[in-house]
């Protein structure tokens, strides 16, 4: 389908450029990130005049406090800060851009499309392991880490879609990834769900994920296949293939594909373990069960994922 050119008008342009590329130069620089962050978010929030009176020692209350603190990122916790086996290092830089994607969606100008679009390019050439050329992600895309997920070109990933990457994601060129898809690249063990599995997940070239549809970690979505709207992928989708269901399953073969696309039985092809990733805990932490359980099967089954 054509769609029309959309431009924002000259002085507008004028305003969006120069701050995209202001911004894009300090996060190149050897300025702190941190401080970057925090007053890029001061601006965009427009509490420059509060964080100003605060930082000249001005009268402020408790919660313009919280609120003038919380654009620091290093005044902030993610969820994947407490996770054991994280590279430290390339997590402390990807936190803080993280919470600039994140903390930018929640502002006014998030739904100026041709604003947030490039804006949120721009932090992706910053946060991702590497993004290709024109892609394009919308309001509300949530990740792990950031930093182990690689993108190719011209890839369009629509509304509150969840990229893990507590393993590694790798999604190719052309790909398509509708709102509210969940991509994982980590599993629990089904005995003792504190036990992480990390896998590295693919979705290839030309590939269609469909709304709300999730992908299992270390499942793989052929190139020019299609994963249907609400399906949950525990395998791989084989090349022009499109699947759907619970579990997913190969319903047909793209039209025109079908000299090239491989037969399929009735259980697609499950290929995650060639995918699992090992890691090794480093430095001292507390080994704990958050959930405070003492479970021990009593017939020795061996931990197993699921």
């Amino acid at each position: 389908m054509t769609k029309r050119h959309v431009e924002l008008p000259a002085d507008a342009e004028s305003g969006v450029s120069a701050f995209l590329e202001r911004v894009d130069e300090r996060l190149a620089s050897e300025e702190d990130t941190c401080a970057v962050v925090r007053e890029t978010l001061v601006d965009l929030f427009g509490d420059r005049d509060a964080y100003e009176r605060w930082q000249n020692g001005g009268d402020v209350s408790p919660a313009e406090r919280v609120r003038l603190q919380g654009y620091d990122p290093c005044n902030a916790t993610l969820e994947s800060e407490y996770y054991a086996e994280k590279d430290e290092e390339a997590f402390q830089e990807s936190k803080y851009l993280q919470w600039l994607w994140r903390q930018f969606d929640d502002t006014p100008m998030a739904d100026n499309i041709e604003f947030a679009l490039r804006f949120r390019r721009m932090l992706a050439d910053h946060l991702f392991a590497d993004c290709g050329d024109d892609c394009r992600f919308f309001k509300g895309i949530s990740f792990t880490y950031g930093h182990n997920i690689e993108v190719g070109d011209n890839v369009v990933i629509h509304d509150d879609v969840h990229l893990d990457d507590r393993g590694e994601l790798t999604i190719g060129d052309r790909v398509s990834i509708a709102d509210s898809a969940h991509v994982y690249s980590h599993d629990h063990d089904v005995v003792d769900q504190t036990e992480v599995y990390n896998y590295h997940t693919v979705v290839d070239d030309d590939a269609r994920i469909g709304f709300d549809a999730m992908v299992r970690a270390g499942s793989r979505v052929g190139e020019n296949a299609m994963l249907g709207a609400k399906a949950i992928l525990q395998g791989d989708v084989p090349d022009h293939h499109v699947a759907v269901g619970t579990p997913a399953r190969s319903v047909r073969v793209k039209p025109g594909w079908e000299s090239v696309a491989a037969d399929v039985d009735d259980r697609l092809p499950d290929g995650r373990e060639e995918r699992r990733l090992e890691y090794a805990l480093s430095g001292e932490f507390d080994e704990f069960d958050e959930f405070g359980r003492e479970l021990t099967p009593p017939d020795g089954v061996e931990a197993d994922d699921d």
